[in-house]
């Protein structure tokens, strides 16, 4: 069902009418999903990130509802997956399933994002509950791993029980032998109460120390990490393997430069983007995909 050349109102008219009639579609969708392999020696991964809108982070730049409707969501993601070099996709539930159903996901590899329950701007934001995928669904949805975001504040008791939960998160799913990619940083609340990310980069180093060793094990942990300045520092705080996330950088310029230069340190694996791609400036989502792929491509060279 995934094309793009049939009317918007047609592809989603028939999205919701199954949802509501036959929703048992999805886990048939799920079971016979053609998936691929992961990466191999030093090959490198492009991944498109979605996850953000169960979280209320709609914003992109100054658009603050850029990501509010979900057709345009899709019809971006769809065109983002159908191009050559991208390996696959992270989201939250609702939005993997109407991927499955639209049949965007053939030979791709899928993770499934865990907790989305520290909502942006929120008194709790910092509790981030798993309110999305836990390891037994990500395992039965057939899905090749599940990722966690892992914001840590030294001054915030919230923090105890986010660090446990992933913990727990790593756990179940490296039993199932699927990747638990972490996305730790280190946190901080302003005056105003506006929380914070530290990306300075002994913040990251030591939000990456915290996050590696989470769980019983770390054999199948993979780490996502921000783009920042001395990353051959940074990288040197790790052994696991290591995606780079987009953020919600100024352009997509700099955002190459930035990419390109991290992606040939060793243990970087690939980029996990979404916003960056999925809502270029010119919204030209082909060209901006196909740029991120290509030196994702030379990379691996």
């Amino acid at each position: 069902m995934s094309d793009l050349t049939l009317p918007r109102t047609t592809r989603y008219e028939w999205l919701t009418r199954i949802r509501a009639t036959r929703p048992e579609e999805i886990a048939e969708a799920a079971a016979r999903r053609r998936r691929r392999r992961m990466p191999e020696a030093d090959e490198r991964l492009l991944i498109i990130a979605a996850d953000h809108p169960a979280r209320g982070a709609l914003a992109v730049r100054d658009r603050p509802m850029a990501m509010g409707s979900r057709h345009d969501l899709l019809d971006r993601l769809q065109t983002a997956l159908a191009r050559p070099g991208v390996d696959g996709i992270l989201a939250s539930p609702d939005v993997l399933e109407d991927l499955l159903l639209l049949g965007a996901l053939e030979g791709r590899l899928a993770f499934g994002s865990m907790n989305r329950g520290g909502l942006q701007g929120s008194v709790f934001e910092l509790d981030d509950r798993f309110t999305g995928f836990d390891p037994e669904a990500v395992e039965a949805m057939r899905l090749d791993g599940g990722k966690m975001l892992c914001r840590i504040d030294p001054g915030d008791h919230a923090t105890a029980a986010t660090l446990e939960s992933c913990a727990h998160a790593v756990t179940g799913l490296a039993r199932r032998r699927l990747v638990a990619m972490v996305e730790p940083f280190w946190a901080a609340r302003s005056e105003s109460g506006v929380l914070r990310n530290d990306l300075s980069p002994d913040a990251v180093i030591r939000s990456i120390s915290v996050a590696q060793a989470l769980g019983a094990t770390s054999a199948h942990t993979w780490l996502k990490i921000p783009v920042v300045a001395e990353m051959d520092r940074v990288m040197a705080a790790t052994t696991l393997p290591t995606l780079l996330l987009g953020g919600d950088p100024p352009d997509i310029g700099t955002a190459y430069a930035d990419w390109h230069r991290a992606l040939a340190l060793p243990g970087v694996r690939g980029l996990v983007v979404g916003r960056a791609l999925l809502y270029p400036s010119d919204d030209d989502v082909a060209t901006a995909v196909d740029g991120a792929a290509a030196l994702v491509r030379e990379a691996h060279a």
